[in-house]
């Protein structure tokens, strides 16, 4: 097994601070690089829940539980899904930890089609049991979708060419490898474009990973089945790694710990409204200089928390 270094496990440690006989859940248990630190303090009485969809991780999952000095429970599901389960079944926490997006686990392992990097199947299933793959959609999808999806979760500015290139290339020869993307989006968009901003693939292979998955579809609903399933003073804390996750995860906090929403100057609050979470920290916590040097990966990570307040 592969070493995993976390993503900003000194502040997830600073905003979620466990305690003795608190309950954690770990919606994206991945490797177990957070779980590690989260459950050291936890003790005999503590609970430390760990959620994930990959198959994979349960070897990791099963040397983290025979070390730990808690009490663990691990669920093979996805976490919008589990999350569910766990509010329907009383289960309360005292800290919930969302790490967003692709696990460093999955893009080391050619074979899950993660990486523009290697030739490998194009899968990108974070569950592999799940029916569609990238593969599937870049069959299948329509022009129009295909362009869509690079726009709008790739934020590619020459979706339309290569969603073209796509459905062109496809009629003579199938596209069923990470390589053969690869070369049909390098073949579509400007020379110029290939060299500037990063891998001329990064984008597509993000959109696709997000559409495979229907990661934002699922987070939304996710992130309200976490604030419900926190106790009173508890804390969710949620890392994400581009701009479409973060929106959404800002809005959601920022909607929490919104209180009247009165126009201004009105003599007295006629709406009632109180707010249900207080911010953490006002702005999102980033990776140091230090972090980013050692693991380059986590320059776009961002991590936003909400603690939960007493009903008024």
């Amino acid at each position: 097994m592969t070493a995993h270094d976390p993503v900003l496990v000194d502040e997830v440690l600073e905003v979620l601070r466990p305690e003795a006989g608190q309950v954690v859940v770990d919606c994206t248990f991945g490797a177990g690089g957070h779980a590690q630190r989260l459950a050291e303090d936890l003790g005999p009485d503590g609970l430390y829940i760990a959620i994930d969809q990959d198959p994979d991780v349960a070897p990791f999952f099963d040397l983290f539980a025979d070390a730990a000095q808690c009490r663990t429970r691990f669920i093979r599901k996805n976490f919008a899904v589990a999350l569910d389960e766990l509010v329907d079944d009383g289960v309360r926490a005292d800290g919930i930890l969302m790490d967003l997006g692709i696990s460093s686990m999955q893009i080391d392992r050619p074979e899950r089609g993660f990486s523009y990097a290697r030739q490998a199947p194009l899968d990108m299933r974070m569950n592999p049991d799940q029916p569609i793959s990238a593969a599937t959609l870049v069959a299948d999808a329509s022009e129009a979708d295909l362009a869509r999806w690079f726009r709008e979760y790739g934020e590619e500015r020459y979706a339309r060419q290569i969603a073209r290139a796509i459905v062109r290339t496809r009629q003579a020869a199938p596209i069923t490898t990470t390589g053969e993307l690869v070369e049909v989006v390098r073949g579509s968009v400007p020379s110029g474009a290939l060299f500037a901003g990063g891998h001329p693939a990064k984008r597509v292979f993000q959109a696709l990973r997000i559409v495979v998955n229907a990661e934002l579809d699922l987070l939304p609903h996710a992130l309200e089945s976490a604030f419900e399933l926190l106790e009173v003073d508890g804390v969710l804390a949620v890392i994400s790694f581009h701009s479409l996750e973060d929106r959404i995860v800002k809005r959601f906090i920022r909607a929490r710990a919104q209180g009247c929403i009165c126009p201004p100057g009105m003599p007295v609050c006629g709406c009632g409204r109180t707010p249900e979470g207080e911010l953490v920290a006002s702005r999102a916590i980033m990776p140091g200089a230090d972090e980013m040097h050692r693991n380059p990966r986590s320059r776009s990570a961002r991590l936003r928390a909400v603690r939960k307040l007493e009903a008024a």
